[in-house]
């Protein structure tokens, strides 16, 4: 099986009512999507994750102040691992602190 390749990029935007903040962007394997997604989540310092398909399109945006929760935590991991069947590879776009 071949290794899966995961590029990121930053980016810095401000604004006056969020603050400053990076977004980075991972493009990563079908089968590392549901890794990576629990892997930033447990990061604390991320605000929003969209995952993307091959084409751009967004296939969901989970806003993470609400996922850290516990409770909410599992149905969207439940989700994002049946997105993640889906794609053949595909962009997660993080918005973080």
């Amino acid at each position: 099986m071949a290794k899966a390749k995961s590029t990121k990029t930053k980016t810095k935007s401000s604004s006056k009512s969020k603050g400053t903040s990076n977004k980075e962007q991972f493009k990563v394997a079908s089968h590392e999507i549901l890794k990576k997604v629990k892997e930033l989540i447990k990061e604390g310092n991320v605000r929003r994750i969209v995952i993307k398909n091959e084409k751009g399109k967004i296939l969901v945006e989970i806003p993470v102040t609400v996922a850290v929760i516990g409770v909410v935590v599992a149905p969207i991991l439940a989700a994002v691992g049946a997105l993640a069947a889906l794609v053949n590879q595909g962009t997660i776009e993080v918005d973080r602190k």
